[in-house]
This record gives structure tokens, sequence and C-alpha cells, in this order.
């Protein structure tokens, strides 16, 4: 009855670790069909967690290096592009100023600023439109990597049981194992001793002995099974890792690009709305004077005209004829009999 209990306790045993094993197994297949980490776009991993720890690539630089590198060139990148930036906006006043000066009156002055205005307004908004969909595709990167990161982890509890049922395996086959050899040792004893007594018994004893080798057998068999089982899965594990690695990577590729993209628009913004406040100043000046310039040509044209009318009354008085309007906007000066221009 002893024996009995024991074998059943070894095929509980067994049974056991059998149902872990389908259990990790359906878990771990129905978590890779459920979307891998591959549909969107690939990414890369963090490093693995072991006993707690993080593991860092050998010979592959930090993160702290990878930014200091990118601040360097971003640095260097950007001399060029504030001389570049400088020339080209002394360019365009000068230009603006030569446009401006050939158009003859304010008003067609202040229509080109406004329309210069408005080309820059149009430019400010495409540039705010653009930055807010550079916002979005780096969210959407953002949420992509931390589902990849969840794919992981999962995998990693996964590998973490599966060593640990695999343990447990091998405890499990060497008890068996010293389980076979204890009682083959004990029959074995138990035969010679009967031997003498108990010839009769002897086929009984045989017939134990072969069940329990045929048993032993095909435990042994399904733990051979379960070692294969157990091989292939850590192979495809293997390659599920290598796999996740390249994905980690060129996601991190992916997400350094969209962040390159983001701050020049930054830039690129930041500038053109330096420079739209500059050409909204510089315009807010030209129309000041502008206006200035048009309230002393009336203040000129009324004291002209004033000087006219008093020229007209001092020759009638002294009898000479007073000249009429000369065609062509001109009008006689009595003393010097020149034509003064209205401006």
């Amino acid at each position: 009855q002893a024996k009995t209990a024991q074998s059943g306790a070894l095929r509980d045993v067994s049974e056991e670790l059998s149902r872990q094993l389908e259990d990790i197994l359906s878990t771990y297949c129905v978590d890779n069909n459920q979307g891998g980490p591959g549909e969107d776009g690939a990414q890369e991993p963090e490093p693995p967690v072991v006993n707690g720890e993080k593991e860092t690539s050998k010979g592959e630089p930090g993160t702290d290096e990878i930014r200091a590198i990118d601040e360097v060139g971003d640095r260097d990148h950007r001399r060029p592009q504030e001389k570049k930036k400088a020339k080209g906006l002394g360019k365009e006043i000068t230009l603006l100023m030569q446009t401006l000066n050939t158009l003859s009156t304010p008003e067609e002055k202040l229509a080109a600023l406004c329309k210069k205005y408005a080309e820059l307004l149009e430019e400010h908004r495409n540039s705010q439109k653009q930055m807010k969909l550079l916002q979005k595709k780096q969210s959407q990167l953002v949420q992509e990597k931390d589902h990849l990161r969840g794919e992981h982890s999962k995998a990693v509890l996964a590998r973490s049981k599966l060593e640990s049922l695999c343990r447990e395996l091998q405890r499990h086959n060497r008890s068996l194992k010293e389980e076979g050899v204890q009682r083959a040792r004990e029959e074995e004893e138990k035969r010679k001793e009967v031997t003498s007594h108990f010839q009769v018994t002897l086929n009984d004893i045989q017939l134990q002995m072969e069940q329990h080798n045929e048993r032993n057998s095909k435990l042994r068999q399904e733990n051979m099974e379960l070692a294969e089982r157990l091989k292939k899965l850590i192979e495809q594990y293997e390659l599920r890792e290598e796999h996740i690695d390249k994905v980690f990577k060129h996601k991190d590729l992916q997400q350094q690009l969209v962040d390159a993209k983001l701050q020049q628009a930054q830039e690129l913004l930041k500038e053109a709305e330096e420079r739209h406040q500059r050409e909204k100043d510089f315009l807010l000046k030209e129309a000041v004077e502008s206006q200035r310039m048009c309230e002393l040509m009336k203040q000129q044209e009324t004291h002209l005209k004033q000087q006219v009318s008093k020229s007209g009354s001092w020759s009638c008085a002294s009898g000479v004829p007073s000249l009429g309007p000369r065609p062509g906007g001109g009008k006689w000066d009595p003393r010097s009999r020149t034509t003064l221009t209205a401006v």
C-alpha cells in the first residue's frame, strides 16, 4: 500500500508538471497571437531584466552619450544656419524696401505691407499645423513603444516560469531515478530472500518488476518529450527575443527622427515668429512715417495755396493781371514767372 501511495504521488507530481507546462504554453501562445509588436513598425527594446536589474548592451553608447553627441552636432549645425538666416533676413528687408521705393503713393505702400503681413501670417499657420501633426505622430510612437514594453515583460515572465518548471522537472527526474534504483535494489533483495523459501512467488515478483520497468520507461519517455518541447520552446523564445531586439532598435531610430523633425519645426516656428515681429514693428514704423509725411505734405500744400493767394492779391493790387491755373497741374508764380509743381 505504501508503494502504491508513493507511485500515485509521483504520478500526481508528473501530471501537475505537465499541466503547468500546458498552461504556460497556452498562455504564451495566446499572448503572441493577440498582436505582435511588429504590426505598426519596430522599435528598440529595453535591456532584459535579470535578477531585478536591467542588462546593458556591451560596446553600445549610453543614452547620455548619444544625447551629448546629438547636442554637439545640433550646435555645429545651428551655427551656419543662424548665419544663413541673418543673411536671408537682411536680403528680405532689402527687397521689401526696394519694393516699397518702387511704389509712388503711401496707399500702395500700405497695401503692399498688408499683403506681406498676410503672407507671413499664412506661413505661420502652416508651421503650426505641421508641428501639431508631428506631435500627434510622436504620441502614437510612444504608445507603440509602451505596448512593446508590455509584450517584452510578458515574455520575460514566461521565461522565468519555464525556468522554474524546468528546475522542478529536473528534481522530479532525479527523484524518479533514485526511486527506481532504490526500488530495484529492494526488489532484488526480496527476490533473493524469497527464492529459497517462496519459489512460487517468483513469478509475481518478476511481474511487478516488469510493471515497474514499464512505468519507469513511460515516465522516462514522458520526461524526454517534455524536455524536447522545452528545448523547442526555448529556441522559439530566443528567436523571438532577437526579433524584439531588432524591432526596438528600429523603433528607437524612428523616435529619434521624429524628435529631430519636431525640434527643427519648433526652431522654424520660433524664427518665423521673430521675423514676423520684426517686420510688424518695421511696417508700423513705416506707416507712422508715411502718415507723418502725408500730414507734412498737406501742410505744405496749404502753405503754398496761401502763398499763391497772397501773390494773386498783390498782382491785382499792382495792376498786373493774374495768371490762371496752368495746364498740367502747375501754378504760376507772379514774382518769378516760373511753374511750381504740386507734390
